[in-house]
């Protein structure tokens, strides 16, 4: 981008910071917000007299654009919370303040709440991913095959649905990660950019912003400028340092959108294939009785395995994932059914 460009991120983005001060009115956070504003103007100042000396002509005064006033409203109704990545994603700082607990991210021993001894419990990354991906083709996929047996249909015309069935879920699947992992990877790669350009242009003030969010968090003013300065001159990981506290990512986990396409795509064909083996090896009239006994088998199974995530028993979360799985497959089923009849 330009000087002028910058000089309107920095504008729309103290903009941005006062409303969010302004709704965070009474608590520690108006402060920061507040002072962050003030850091922007003063950020934008610098891209303002950059773009004049090239000869640029910088507008008097800031005026928020449609987009800024539509999400500076929406931030007087539901809150910078619900809001957070939003606002992430137009250079509004500061909203990693808003987890409790982030891996990678230095916290105040103060803020950290007995949850953070069992950091990442609840995630599992490309395990608990495919554990999910699995269940989602089991239960999609049998389903599917339990309506249209429920309508009647013969082994063959089952068959070719869940086939069909197997086949469009998984490229949904795939499609739809695809583009969400590659959105999010745009984003966070802009960011970053932003960041680099920023840190080149002006690292005090870089270094100021990222003490106000360690003082947000719990740490005296001296140390939290202290720990930020001490940070940043090591300039080989300040743009890491600064993705992390600032944007609360990590540069190196980004994602690729291939990767977890690919992922989707295979985690979904495996579990919806399950409830299909049955009409595939040609046990005859015995096909659907096997495929519900195989799907109840791999549900309990995708059930129990969850549990290792959620340190539940068990034999709850296999019940518990059979439940739902048989609730969905007798609905459709009776769906299934209703619809035969009526349509013969």
């Amino acid at each position: 981008m330009n000087e002028l460009d910058n000089w309107v991120e920095e504008k729309r983005a103290a903009y941005l910071y006062r409303v969010v001060s302004e709704v965070e009115s009474g608590t520690p956070r108006e402060s920061l917000f507040r002072e962050l504003a003030g850091a922007a103007d003063e950020q934008a100042a610098i891209w303002a007299n950059a773009a004049r000396n090239g000869g640029a002509r910088v507008p008097e005064s800031y005026l928020p654009d449609l987009r800024t006033r539509i999400v500076a409203a929406l931030v007087r109704r539901f809150g910078p919370y619900a809001l957070r990545t939003m606002l992430a994603a137009m250079k509004v700082r500061g909203m990693v303040i808003y987890a409790k607990s982030m891996p990678g991210h230095f916290m105040s021993p103060a803020l950290q709440g007995p949850e953070h001894r069992h950091r990442g419990v609840a995630g599992g990354g490309n395990l608990r991913a495919a554990v999910f991906g699995v269940n989602d083709g089991i239960i999609s996929n049998a389903s599917l095959i339990l309506g249209v047996a429920g309508a009647g249909a013969d082994n063959a015309l089952i068959v070719l649905t869940g086939i069909a069935g197997l086949v469009a879920g998984a490229f949904s699947m795939a499609a739809g990660e695809y583009v969400s992992v590659r959105s999010q990877r745009e984003m966070y790669e802009y960011q970053i950019g932003l960041e680099r350009e920023e840190l080149d242009q002006y690292p005090e003030e870089e270094a100021e912003e990222l003490a106000l969010i360690y003082a947000a968090r719990g740490v005296e003013p001296a140390a939290a400028k202290q720990l930020a300065d001490s940070l940043l001159a090591d300039r080989e990981h300040a743009l890491d340092t600064l993705a992390r506290e600032e944007l609360g990512l990590n540069p190196d986990e980004l994602g690729s959108p291939w990767g977890a396409a690919m992922f989707s795509f295979v985690s979904f064909a495996a579990g919806g294939v399950v409830p299909l083996l049955p009409f595939l090896s040609g046990v005859g009239e015995a096909s659907l009785p096997v495929a519900i006994v195989l799907t109840a088998t791999a549900l309990f199974g995708v059930g129990a395995t969850l549990s290792l995530f959620t340190g539940r028993s068990a034999w709850t979360g296999g019940l518990r994932m059979l439940a739902i799985g048989a609730a969905a497959g007798g609905v459709t089923y009776l769906v299934g059914k209703l619809l035969g009849v009526s349509l013969t």
